[in-house]
């Protein structure tokens, strides 16, 4: 007889829902069961159940505990029915409840099987306060590699409003039709609109991937973007530190008209280039000089090569990130960001 030890307690939510059995649908929380031996021979602990991971309904009406688990015979995850016969299953090995699989329907199931959502806290509790770096510089900086870098090698999640922007009108949210008449009548799109939709985004993204750190591009963009930002996060939310991007306008110019061979942007020319600088000039720096003012602005030399943007960054963001993280060596994208290795030529 075979003892699971495990040293990472089970601190996941699963919310279930679309089931064609909807006393299936809810919430399920870490297991209580007591030690019991499974069919496999296996004893479980606290919050397991054949060596995984395993959930109660977070009502207690369901009959068998735990009501999500995973089976050794059969290899597959189970979700059984209110009186305790299973429900719905999916074969494979993964370590947690697949969620980008449609489940199967087993015997005492009903079409259509649900979908699986993973939650790393409390959905009935306030989503954890996301940890915000505000990035900023102007339009050659560098803000897009060094957050993708961030992201990358750093577990940084980075977060651009045109990037929300565009999602939110594929996805047919509730702001998709606001969001589509500003753009077609060439207006900015509200900046509430902008700061809720980077609001939803960082809870989502804690909710269903546990991070907590944020590195948001190009924001804000004036003071009245930060104002935005007061209204939605409430006045007496700290402020976020900004990392502002220093580079003199030759070397803006020269990078814009480098990445103009290759990159296909429009606004990838001289005259472009001189009016989004002349914007961020007028609309942006008073922003970055609040930010100075309050103490709350770090500036990093991005005129130097890539590499030592990156040392700068990594220095800057390595209080806030997992040693193990920091210690890992670059991926082959991150090479290539870094112009370390050349892009495959396919790419």
């Amino acid at each position: 007889m075979t003892e699971t030890s495990k040293d990472v307690p089970n601190t996941l939510f699963i919310e279930v829902s679309g089931s064609g059995l909807p006393e299936v649908d809810g919430l399920y929380v870490p297991s209580e069961a007591p030690p019991t031996t499974s069919e496999s021979g296996v004893v479980s602990s606290q919050g397991y159940w054949n060596g995984k991971m395993a959930w109660d309904r977070a009502d207690g009406k369901a009959a068998r505990s735990p009501a999500i688990s995973y089976s050794n015979s059969y290899k597959s995850w189970r979700i059984s029915r209110l009186d305790g016969h299973l429900a719905y299953e999916i074969t494979c090995e993964d370590e947690l409840p697949p969620t980008d699989r449609e489940w199967n329907v087993y015997k005492m199931g009903v079409a259509p099987a649900p979908k699986v959502v993973i939650h790393h806290c409390d959905p009935r509790e306030p989503c954890p306060k996301p940890n915000v770096v505000f990035v900023l510089g102007g339009p050659g900086a560098g803000k897009g590699t060094m957050c993708e870098l961030a992201e990358i090698q750093l577990g940084w999640t980075h977060l651009s409003t045109g990037d929300l922007l565009r999602a939110e009108q594929q996805a047919g949210g509730p702001t998709t039709e606001i969001i589509k008449e500003y753009i077609a009548a060439g207006k900015l799109v509200p900046n509430e609109i902008v700061v809720r939709l980077l609001k939803d985004a960082m809870e989502r993204t804690t909710r269903t991937t546990g991070k907590v750190n944020f590195l948001i591009d190009g924001f804000p963009r004036s003071l009245s973007n930060l104002e935005a930002w007061y209204e939605v996060f409430g006045r007496e939310a700290e402020l976020p530190v900004m990392l502002y991007f220093e580079c003199p306008f030759p070397v803006l110019e020269q990078r814009i008209l480098g990445r103009a061979k290759y990159s296909g942007r429009a606004d990838d020319n001289v005259e472009a280039m001189k009016l989004r600088f002349d914007t961020f000039k007028e609309e942006t720096l008073p922003t970055v000089e609040l930010f100075r003012s309050k103490g709350k602005c770090v500036e990093l030399d991005t005129s130097q090569d890539r590499e030592a943007v990156y040392a700068l960054l990594r220095g800057e963001l390595a209080a806030y990130t997992e040693q193990q993280l920091m210690d890992e060596p670059l991926t082959d994208k991150s090479e290539m960001l870094l112009g370390l290795r050349p892009y495959p030529r396919d790419a």
